[in-house]
C-alpha cells in the first residue's frame, strides 16, 4: 500500500529552505499587479501559472531563476511584502508545517525606493501575524546574492546583526554558483560568524563539490542548501557526515533545474542510507508547484522511503532548525510525541 499525500499531510514538518519570492499565490500576484498597475505578461490565472511553473519546459537553473523577475515585480512595497509573508504562513499551516525558515534577499525589494530596514520589518510583521493566527513558528534568513557585489552582502549581513533578536535567524548566500564563488563574499560571513549568527549557503546545487567546500571552509556554513553534487567528492561527503552538517534537500526544484535527470536518480536515497543528516524542503512552492507534503510523497514514490525513514527525515528537520536550543528541544519533543502517535495506514489495514 502506497503512502498517500493525504496521510503524509498529517505528519508534523519543517521547511528550512523556502524562498519568499518563490512561494506566492497566483491570485495574489494578479491582485497586487492590478492594485499597483503593473503590467504582467499574462492576466489569466491559468496562463500566468504556465509561465511561472518550472516543470518539463525548464532547461537549467538559470532558466528556472527567470521566473523570479515576475514575482519580484509585485514585491516592491512593504504592504505587499507583509501580505505575501502572511499568506505563506497560512498556506504551510494547512499541511502541518510546524516551523518554517523563510529566506529572501532584501536588496531585491527596493526598486521603488523602500528602505532595507522597512523591507525586513514588513516581512517580519507578516510572519509574526501569521504565527499568531495559524500557530506556525517562523524564522527569517536574509540572503546575500552571489551575482551582486560582496559589499552588498556585507550590508545585508549588517541587517542580520540588527535584527538578530527580532526574528532573523540566519544569513545565506543564494544565486547562480558558476563564475560567482562563495569565497568572494567571505567578509560578510566573517561578520556573521563573529557575531554568533547562524549561516547557510546554496552550494553544490548545479556546480561541483568545490562550491560546497568553499561554503564550509571559507564561509563557515552551518548547513548546506541543496548539496546535490556532494556525492562527487567522497572525502568531502565524509567530512559533512562526520560533522553532521545538515543538507537542505529540495527534490522537485533539483529535477526542474536539471541538476538531476529525474527523481529516481536524485542522491537523497544514497545520502540517507550513508547516514547524512538530510532534510526535505520546498525551495519554491510556486515555481515547483510543491509542498513539504509533496516532497515527502515524491521520496516515498520514487526513492522507496518507508514511513519510518520519513519520520527520520522529519526529525532531522527539527534537529537542524536555527532555533535556539530550548525552543528547538521543545519543538522536537512535541514532534517526536506526535510522530509516535501516528500509525502507518499499512499497519491499520493489517489490523
Amino acid at each position: 500500500m502506497e503512502l498517500t499525500e493525504e496521510f503524509l499531510r498529517q505528519l508534523p514538518k519543517t521547511d528550512l529552505h523556502c524562498h519568499l519570492d518563490g512561494s506566492l499565490r497566483i491570485s495574489t500576484i494578479l491582485e497586487l499587479a492590478e492594485q499597483h498597475k503593473i503590467k504582467l505578461p499574462a492576466e489569466d490565472p491559468d496562463k500566468l501559472k504556465q509561465l511561472l511553473l518550472m516543470g518539463e519546459h525548464c532547461k537549467s537553473l538559470e532558466d528556472y531563476l527567470k521566473a523570479f523577475e515576475l514575482t519580484l515585480l509585485v514585491m516592491q512595497d512593504t504592504e505587499s511584502l507583509r501580505r505575501v509573508a502572511y499568506e505563506l504562513v497560512e498556506d504551510v499551516s494547512k499541511e502541518n508545517v510546524w516551523y518554517i525558515e523563510v529566506r529572501y534577499s532584501p536588496i531585491l525589494h527596493v526598486r521603488k525606493g523602500s528602505k532595507l530596514t522597512h523591507v525586513v520589518e514588513a516581512v517580519l510583521e507578516g510572519l509574526k501575524q501569521g504565527e499568531k493566527d495559524f500557530g506556525v513558528k517562523t524564522g527569517v534568513i536574509l540572503c546575500g546574492m552571489r551575482d551582486i557585489s560582496p559589499d552588498v552582502s556585507i550590508e545585508l549581513a549588517e541587517l542580520c546583526l540588527a535584527y538578530k533578536f527580532r526574528g532573523v535567524v540566519a544569513f545565506d548566500l543564494a544565486g547562480i554558483e558558476e563564475n560567482y564563488p562563495a569565497k568572494k563574499h567571505r567578509e560578510a560571513f566573517y561578520l556573521i560568524l563573529n557575531n554568533n549568527i547562524n549561516c547557510t549557503a546554496h552550494a553544490g546545487e548545479s556546480y561541483g563539490p568545490e562550491s560546497i567546500s568553499q561554503a564550509l571552509h571559507y564561509c563557515g556554513a552551518h548547513r548546506i542548501g541543496h548539496g546535490t553534487r556532494l556525492k562527487e567528492d567522497g572525502d568531502l561527503l565524509n567530512y559533512i557526515n562526520d560533522h553532521r552538517v545538515p543538507l537542505e534537500i529540495c527534490l522537485s526544484s533539483n529535477v526542474h533545474t536539471k541538476v538531476v535527470s529525474d527523481y529516481k536518480h536524485h542522491p537523497l536515497r544514497f545520502y540517507y542510507d550513508y547516514g547524512l543528516r538530510v532534510t526535505l524542503n520546498t525551495d519554491n512552492r510556486l515555481m515547483s508547484d510543491t509542498t513539504v507534503t509533496k516532497e515527502l510523497y515524491l521520496a516515498a514514490k520514487h526513492l522507496d522511503f518507508t514511513l519510518d525513514e520519513m519520520k527520520d527525515i522529519i526529525i532531522f528537520g527539527f534537529k537542524s532548525t536555527f532555533l535556539g536550543y530550548r525552543d528547538k528541544v521543545k519543538q522536537l519533543n512535541a514532534a517526536l510525541k506526535r510522530l509516535h502517535e501516528i500509525q502507518s495506514p499499512i499497519t491499520e489495514e493489517k489490523l
